[in-house]
């Protein structure tokens, strides 16, 4: 597997991952929509933060399943725990230190927006 670190845009979160990034993904649900970002999976132990943990802000919506986390200082989201996959995360490779996302074919779109959503007041 290779090692890579990666951190939002201002340097206060720092992570690190271990994978071997053969795919990436976007999301078309509302939330990864509008934040555009190019995602591959990674198991939830080989996700590491390093440094600014206290610098992470969690969303949550609708289920209150997955986990979205964002930087407090910057607003760049490195990574969230997945609804689909709650043993896994999804990880935002423009984070990644020296990884080129042009080396790794968009093999798919996931359907967020197909998913189950909650009938608001339950």
């Amino acid at each position: 597997m290779s090692h890579y670190k990666g951190s939002c845009h201002c340097g206060a979160v720092k992570f690190e991952i271990e994978a071997d990034i053969t795919e990436l993904y976007t999301c078309d649900c509302s939330l990864c929509a509008k934040k555009n970002a190019l995602i591959t999976r990674v198991g939830k132990g080989d996700l590491q933060i390093t440094e600014g943990e206290d610098n992470l802000s969690l969303y949550q919506w609708n289920f209150k399943i997955a986990k979205h986390y964002f930087c407090k200082t910057c607003g760049i989201y490195p990574f969230h725990q997945r609804r689909s996959e709650p043993d896994s995360y999804g990880v935002n490779v423009y984070c990644l230190e020296a990884f080129d996302v042009k080396s790794v074919p968009v093999t798919h779109s996931f359907s967020g927006k197909d998913m189950s959503v909650a009938e608001e007041g339950s």
